[in-house]
């Protein structure tokens, strides 16, 4: 029987009516601004906020300032693409740069003003989200300190949020978050220090992680269960967030820590001769060197002159090394990251920490295979390292191979790998360390095996479900758990025993592949020789600043 005209039409309406409020814009109101976001069923089915402001914009009189608050802003914004990157340099290329001096065209939107970040939710934004109680996960970014964004290098999608909620099983929420660069972030110098903040990048962080504390909750999240994950430069902020405030950030602003490949370059005190020297290149280079205040003189500088210092002083570094990175500021970064490991100094609960197999390759001039030698290379590596100990150096890596892969070794371990088992050893058993080694197992390859989407087909160049899923989600399996074991669907990993330097007990998980192309996922025994040469990189923490 056929419903009456006015029945049928109501219903129609209703119909209607529904389907307008489940593809309506979602809008969150954090106080001092409304946003819009997506939600698209047809691509995640899960919601996103791009662009959300966490901070006042760092220009002007907050150039190497404290983050402030935004301001309120009244209507609703748009939260629908991806942010503009803060001011980007690059890495060091030494003698044999191939870029010219003083020309630049920006090869990606970057802006001094961008201190915003990106928030993916499960599902769609609705009236039952607040009550979630989810646990989060925070990106950080890499890239030296010095290039880098919430959608990666080149973007857009290569950090794709959503890539983590879904190998989560919809059951995080992932906060992507970008951080003042180079020049911009971690200026340094006895002025920087009387007449501003030093780190600034790094309080950018922990100011994106208070605003997490604050309004996670409005998107599902649950402030009390986060864990902070970042890769090279981004896992090196981890660790410096892990002994940020002496190990004692009130309140806490993360449970959990991942590293994924942990980047620890020489951390001078902010008054060391070498931040110094940048400094004064800066003042110098902007004719602020008869300033009363040359400070002042810099934050009246315009920001396009600023931008080229910053790229012709990055470059200029030695090849594969940075030029602005953290310093020891005797405030929020109090003591050599070494010693705050070596005395327990540390924020947070568990930590989970992965390296890549062949940490260094990238960041060594390889055109030098035939004429690079060993104590020369360690010379502009650590300029500060005694001939004593740079000859006992030489002496530890003699044995691996030819000089370039001996330099290829030095700069891995020193830099990366050894940092990560000081790390790990500070969480007192409280540690899980993983290995991934898929050939070639260089720098960042692993990245796009937990942000598939940066793939060109989504797939990354190992393509092996059982794979990819297992390292993917043990990840997330951490942030659910605090333990990779706490897997949410079948998994090839077997027990990931926590990391111990008890004899017998230095296990760590290997991602690997065997010769035919199996998923070769296993636990192995640290070599004991690499435990040696990374006591060694310790002893003479006090020469090269780590």
């Amino acid at each position: 029987m056929q419903p009456p005209t006015l029945l049928f039409s109501l219903i129609q309406l209703a119909a209607i009516s529904l389907l307008c409020v489940a593809q309506s814009p979602p809008v969150i109101d954090l106080g001092y601004a409304k946003y819009r976001g997506v939600f698209d069923p047809s691509i995640s089915n899960n919601t996103q906020f791009l662009g959300v402001r966490f901070a006042a914009p760092p220009t002007g009189s907050l150039r190497w300032q404290e983050p402030q608050a935004p301001d309120f802003v009244e209507g609703i914004q748009n939260a629908t693409s991806e942010p503009d990157k803060c001011m980007q340099a690059g890495t060091g290329a030494g003698a044999t740069n191939p870029f010219p001096a003083n020309k630049r065209a920006p090869p990606v939107a970057e802006s001094e003003d961008c201190l915003f970040l990106n928030v993916y939710i499960p599902g769609q934004l609705d009236s039952q989200t607040s009550s979630k109680n989810l646990p989060v996960v925070v990106w950080i970014h890499g890239g030296g300190y010095v290039a880098g964004g919430a959608d990666g290098f080149s973007g857009p999608d290569a950090y794709d949020g959503n890539d983590l909620v879904l190998e989560s099983g919809n059951r995080v929420v992932a906060v992507v978050i970008q951080y003042r660069l180079g020049l911009f972030g971690f200026l340094a110098g006895e002025s920087v220090k009387v007449n501003g903040v030093l780190n600034a990048g790094l309080l950018d962080q922990q100011f994106a992680l208070q605003w997490v504390q604050e309004h996670i909750t409005k998107f599902g999240g649950d402030p009390s269960r986060v864990t902070i994950w970042g890769e090279s430069a981004g896992a090196g902020s981890v660790l410096q967030q892990v002994i940020a405030n002496g190990g004692q950030t009130s309140p806490p602003l993360f449970r959990g820590a991942i590293t994924s490949s942990s980047f620890l370059p020489s951390q001078y005190a902010y008054n060391d001769v070498v931040p110094e020297f940048l400094y004064n290149t800066v003042v110098s280079r902007t004719n602020c060197t008869s300033a009363a205040d040359s400070l002042t003189c810099l934050r009246n500088a315009d920001a396009g002159a600023l931008e080229e210092i910053n790229v012709d002083l990055c470059i200029s570094g030695f090849f594969g090394t940075y030029v602005f990175v953290p310093v020891v500021d005797g405030d929020f970064i109090r003591q050599r990251p070494t010693v705050a490991l070596g005395e327990g100094k540390v924020n947070g609960e568990v930590v989970m920490s992965v390296t890549n197999s062949n940490e260094g390759l990238i960041f060594v001039d390889l055109s030098t295979a035939n004429t690079v030698q060993v104590p020369d290379y360690l010379t502009q590596l650590f300029p500060t390292l005694s001939a004593q100990q740079r000859a006992v150096a030489v002496a530890k890596y003699a044995s691996l191979g030819t000089p370039i892969e001996q330099v290829t070794a030095i700069m891995g371990e020193s830099i990366f790998v050894c940092p990560t088992y000081f790390l790990l050893r500070a969480f007192k058993g409280k540690a899980f360390k993983g290995q991934f080694a898929i050939p070639p197992g260089t720098h960042g390859s692993d990245v796009a095996y937990y942000f598939p989407s940066m793939n060109a087909n989504g797939v990354p160049a190992y393509n092996n479900t059982d794979f990819d899923k297992a390292f993917a989600e043990s990840f997330l399996a951490f942030v659910l758990s605090l333990d990779p074991n706490e897997t949410f669907e079948p998994t090839i990993t077997p027990t990931w025993e926590p990391f111990s330097f008890q004899p017998g007990h230095e296990v760590e998980m290997r991602f690997n592949e065997t010769e035919s192309g199996a998923p070769a996922v296993m636990p192995i025994t640290t070599a004991p020789d690499l435990l040696d040469r990374c006591s060694f990189w310790e002893s003479v923490g006090p020469e090269i600043g780590q």
